[in-house]
């Protein structure tokens, strides 16, 4: 007897693109056990990856596939990450879809990866430097010679005398802030600011700054509600 579920799998180094064939004149009920009972015995095989899920076979409303998807992601690891619809070439459409959704949430981990921030507490002295992935708070000093590096943004709370590239991973609308801002060299995303050859190596700020990219310059400035309230963290 035809089973009234059949799955057709492909694995790639993207993930699953699965085709699953429905009867089309089985009562919905009872498919929707038959799809619960092949999708559980089948659960070890998908193991827990991203797939892009195609129906053939029978013609499914928008609520049925959301309620069968469901199904699928109760029984199984699975993350389902696209439908797409019925199409002669659709197992290229599902791969370039599941590429594209894979993308996009790769892209909105890095970004959250990025924005959530990390601490490290000392004093960076000449000739130390630091490199995250994520923004990062310094509690302390960073000396002169000693370099911070970020893809994210940078907060130094102490003494800014030393190097800083913030949105080393391109985002342009990083920042850094610090208590005593007094670097040799900022850099942000793709622009560079240094200090003036003439500026006092002890000069202190009469209140925390920060500076940030705009237009292509980097500009520094005391910290008070609108600069904070201006502040992007995409």
């Amino acid at each position: 007897m035809k089973s009234p579920v059949n799955i057709k799998g492909s694995k790639s180094s993207i993930g699953f693109c699965l085709v699953v064939t429905l009867d089309s004149n089985l009562e919905y009920s009872k498919l929707l056990e038959e799809i619960k009972e092949k999708f559980t015995k089948s659960s070890d095989f998908f193991g827990d990856v991203s797939a892009a899920l195609s129906f053939h076979g029978r013609n499914l409303t928008d609520e049925e596939k959301f309620e069968i998807v469901g199904i699928i992601s109760e029984c199984t690891d699975l993350n389902i990450v696209c439908v797409t619809e019925d199409d002669p070439e659709v197992e290229k459409k599902m791969t370039q879809a599941l590429s594209d959704n894979l993308n996009r949430i790769e892209a909105e981990a890095e970004a959250k990866k990025i924005n959530s921030g990390r601490f490290y507490k000392g004093t960076l002295r000449n000739g130390q430097m630091i490199d995250f992935d994520t923004s990062v708070i310094v509690l302390g000093d960073v000396n002169g010679g000693a370099q911070v590096v970020s893809k994210g943004s940078v907060v130094v709370l102490g003494n800014l005398n030393g190097q800083v590239f913030a949105g080393a991973g391109g985002n342009s609308h990083a920042f850094v802030a610090a208590l005593n801002m007094n670097p040799t060299q900022i850099r942000i995303c793709d622009t560079i600011a240094r200090s003036p050859d003439n500026k006092h190596a002890n000069k202190k700020s009469s209140q925390p700054q920060i500076a940030y990219c705009e237009n292509g310059n980097i500009y520094i400035e005391n910290i008070n509600r609108e600069s904070l309230r201006d502040i992007q963290l995409d």
